[in-house]
């Protein structure tokens, strides 16, 4: 009799599209992989191997991913048009105050549960890590930094996600990983050094400011796995409702305390508050839902090849909005920083253990 638990397929795959492949091996090894569960036979039966087959990417998941990819690139030219009018703090609230409002709206608009199980409080705590500082540290860059930078530096997420893994979370350090990271990090460095702007203080410090956020959201990323994945789990949609209230708490005294203290010399007029209102509406409440349609369609791996796309949209708008210089340091150092992200998010090979039957 050959134990095994149900189909051995993920729970997070369970609901998804997609096919299913069965094998029975006898005497093998034992296979691991994100796609594939094994089962151990008892002493003389076959080992039972179940592998989810991620659907193909339709016209219609990709043409989603690219205008995903799209909203989150004009999120830095939004920045950059209302940072430098009304300043830093004012943005950042108002970016997640409206976020909220649009999160709620378009909840209730799903009719999604507004049911935390008890989970409310944390997802708050990490929304002021993967919200509310990175979104105050992207305005301030936004004063001195172009948009294709802020967008380029954006894409070092993952590989401070590896770093902080490693450093902090136990976890391994691949040869594919540390080189991706070295080349990220020379990519960032080529690009500040080599850029069309000029190398200055202010630059370094937007720069530094960048990667503080991409800091952020890789903590964030551990923190949400601990906190809110192993403790039963949490709608995603709900658990980034939970994130703009927590970084609306953060930010509301640093806004009241601005606006009182160093008043904008003007709040601008529809260009500031147009930026405003795509910020919060358009590039996070209706990208979050549509990249959590996309999660739900072609799965967490083909998802997250949005980040390579983002930084080009970036430098697109920036440049042909915001009048930005184009220079060949976008494409060495952005290839550089492509090359890492591959790197790092490639699919790890398929390993076998080898496996005693009891």
């Amino acid at each position: 009799m050959v134990r095994h638990s149900g189909d051995l397929v993920p729970e997070e795959h369970r609901q998804q599209a997609g096919s299913y492949t069965t094998r029975f091996i006898n005497n093998a090894p034992r296979f691991e992989s994100q796609n594939c569960i094994a089962s151990c036979a008892e002493s003389g039966n076959p080992l039972r191997l179940t592998y989810w087959n991620p659907p193909a990417m339709s016209p219609r998941a990709l043409l989603q991913l690219t205008a995903l990819a799209a909203i989150w690139g004009a999120s830095f030219l939004f920045m950059r048009v209302a940072a430098p009018v009304i300043g830093a703090l004012p943005t950042a609230f108002l970016r997640v105050f409206l976020a909220g409002i649009g999160l709620l709206a378009l909840l209730l608009a799903l009719k999604v549960p507004l049911h935390f199980h008890g989970k409310l409080r944390q997802t708050m705590v990490l929304g002021l890590i993967n919200s509310g500082i990175p979104t105050l540290m992207y305005s301030l860059a936004a004063l001195v930094l172009p948009a294709g930078y802020s967008s380029i530096f954006n894409a070092t997420t993952p590989l401070m996600g590896v770093l902080i893994g490693t450093l902090f979370f136990a976890e391994q350090m691949t040869w594919a990983k540390g080189l991706g990271v070295l080349i990220g990090l020379f990519g960032v460095g080529l690009l500040t050094r080599t850029g069309p702007f000029e190398f200055t203080p202010e630059l370094l410090w937007g720069a530094l400011a960048c990667l503080t956020a991409t800091a952020c959201y890789g903590l964030a990323g551990y923190m949400a796995r601990r906190w809110l994945d192993h403790a039963g789990g949490l709608d995603s949609r709900l658990a980034s409702l939970g994130s703009m209230l927590g970084a609306c708490l953060m930010l509301l005294p640093l806004f009241v305390w601005s606006v009182s203290t160093q008043p904008p010399a003007s709040w601008g007029g529809w260009p500031v508050w147009g930026s405003l209102l795509g910020l919060g509406l358009l590039c996070t409440a209706f990208a979050y839902v549509l990249y959590f349609q996309l999660l739900s369609e072609i799965g967490p791996l083909k998802s997250m090849s949005v980040t390579f796309l983002i930084p080009p949209f970036g430098v697109f708008w920036g440049v042909l909005l915001l009048g930005e210089p184009l220079s060949w340091a976008y494409l060495y150092g952005g290839a550089l920083i492509v090359l890492a992200l591959w790197l790092v998010l490639r699919p790890a090979p398929v390993k076998p253990v080898t496996t005693q039957n009891p």
